[in-house]
């Protein structure tokens, strides 16, 4: 009788380890924080360990408990059957197999044995009215009565077997043999409710585990983010302080690892950049100063060659016809180039910072009517104006922002030239005044647009040459500016350029102040 047990497929199941989700979970936390994907990756990788770890642990006790409670029963299943049996009359009758099963039963392990026999048919030999034949898997019935040869290695013809089941939703294992070819053959049954009990409570013991081992992992992962984070935040910190104009920014170093590689490279980096940074303002100081001091050496022979060329300008019809043109082509060119040099100490005065407000509360229309008729345009312009439109601006440079939108109308676009006047409510939500100059020309290049406002910027292309400076535009974009607004250029829907400018009722707070009146810088043309 005696043999190994075999082991048979249970139905006994363990919790499961919870890998399917790991996917969706991860998809879930792939968020844009770092903190967060980091976080995310010390939970994966501790949760990924733990279920691993307690999967193997539960897994190997499992296997432990079931084989000790099972080769224990087993054991003893067999020792008091070849005890009891020894003691059964042949041919045993049906009280006799009673009491052998009641006999091997009372091994005190709790389980219960059901006796049948060939002779006895209609016999019901079980030690539990709640056992019966009918209740041991066809497997098992299949294999307990067949003998096996007899010889060496294999001294008995009967062995035993085993085999678990459910029962009732109830955990069994239940084993067989047949004693002698025209003996009893005996079922065990043995319940292993008490193991699986156990296996549960391992179970739960090592899913609060898992979940303590993944709350630490989250606390270690925050710990550690904010370890290696910090020097990223004092990078990004840093970076948008370099990127607001702060040069001086620096990190500090410490250490000798790949972050600290990075904030010596940025150091370096910052460093480099300041130094080009105080190169470039250097050179652009001496730019400005140079055109400076050029423009205010210019203006004092300037000054003597303009009152010479009114003079000559008067004279000019008493003169030789040989010599009238070169004389007008000379006041012509001496007033261009008094222009040019009011127009770039203006710019020089944008460029430093010191161009100045002296604001005052004017109506638009009447500012716009003076620039026409100080010009004699009045016969050239189509002027649209509402009075009563209020704004607080400089005149003196308003009339230079009118005086070129106007004249450049006038000059690349030709008459008739329409300006229209227009109150509205601003981006912010206070009010702004909108003047809108159109021209009835072919309009301005899409080539062209985006550098009408550059200085020195001519279109050779689409309009006549200018024979200005290429300063007017951007003047008149800068005196916009210094008060607040702005100046767009367009092509109408019915062809012809348009200019807009956009100015608040007041200016800036910055510039609300009390500024001190600057030398005029003159009339600016295109």
């Amino acid at each position: 009788m005696a043999d190994r047990p075999r082991d048979r497929p249970d139905n006994v199941t363990a919790p499961q380890n919870g890998r399917r989700l790991v996917p969706d979970l991860w998809r879930r936390l792939r968020l844009s924080s770092l903190r967060v994907r980091l976080a995310a990756v010390f939970a994966v990788v501790a949760l990924t360990a733990a279920v691993s770890a307690s999967g193997i642990a539960y897994w190997l006790n499992r296997d432990a408990v079931l084989k000790r409670a099972q080769n224990t029963a087993l054991n003893d299943f067999r020792v008091s059957l070849s005890r009891s049996v020894s003691a059964l009359p042949m041919n045993a009758s049906c009280p006799a197999l009673v009491q052998l099963a009641n006999d091997v039963a009372a091994s005190g392990l709790g389980y219960n044995v059901v006796v049948v026999d060939e002779g006895h048919p209609e016999c019901t030999a079980s030690s539990d009215p709640r056992f019966t034949v009918a209740q041991v898997p066809a497997p098992l019935l299949a294999a307990v009565p067949k003998p096996r040869p007899v010889g060496e290695g294999n001294p008995y013809a009967y062995h035993l077997y085993w085999q678990r089941v459910n029962i009732g939703g109830e955990p069994f294992v239940v084993g067989g043999t047949k004693v002698v070819p025209t003996g009893p053959t005996a079922y065990m049954f043995k319940s292993l409710d008490n193991e699986r009990d156990d296996l549960n409570t391992l179970g739960w013991s090592l899913a609060v585990a898992t979940m303590l081992a993944l709350i630490a992992a989250t606390l270690l992962a925050q710990a550690a983010s904010a370890t290696v984070l910090r020097p990223v935040r004092q990078l990004a910190e840093a970076a948008r302080r370099l990127g607001e104009g702060k040069l001086d920014t620096r990190l500090e170093v410490s250490g000798a690892d790949e972050l600290a590689d990075l904030a010596r490279t940025f150091n370096r980096t910052a460093e480099s950049l300041h130094e080009q940074v105080e190169e470039l303002s250097a050179r652009e100081a001496q730019s400005r100063r140079f055109v400076a001091d050029m423009s205010h050496e210019l203006r004092t022979p300037l000054t003597a060659m303009t009152a010479v060329t009114d003079i000559l300008e008067d004279e000019a019809e008493s003169l030789d016809p040989m010599i009238e043109p070169a004389v007008r082509l000379v006041v012509s060119e001496t007033r261009r180039l008094s222009d040019l040099v009011e127009n770039l100490m203006e710019v020089t005065r944008f460029d430093a910072g010191t161009a100045k407000l002296v604001a005052d509360e004017m109506d638009i229309a009447d500012l716009i009517m003076s620039c026409i008729d100080g010009r004699a345009w009045y016969d050239a312009v189509e002027l649209d104006a509402p009075r009563g439109v209020l704004a607080v601006v400089d005149p003196r440079r308003l009339d230079v922002v009118f005086a070129n939108l106007i004249g450049n109308a006038l000059k690349h676009g030709g008459s008739p030239v329409r300006v229209t006047v227009r109150q509205g409510i601003g981006p912010t939500g206070a009010g702004e005044v909108v003047v809108a100059v159109s021209d009835s020309g072919p309009g301005i290049p899409e080539d062209v647009l985006p550098h009408v406002f550059d200085r020195f910027y001519k279109a050779d292309k689409g309009r006549a040459r200018s024979e200005g400076s290429g300063l007017g535009l951007s003047i008149a974009m800068a005196n916009a500016q210094i008060h607040g607004g702005t100046i767009t250029a367009a092509n109408g829907p019915g062809g012809g350029a348009v200019f807009t400018l956009r100015l608040p009722l007041r200016p800036p707070a910055p510039a609300a102040g009390r500024p001190t009146q600057e030398p005029s810088g003159g009339r600016n043309g295109a």
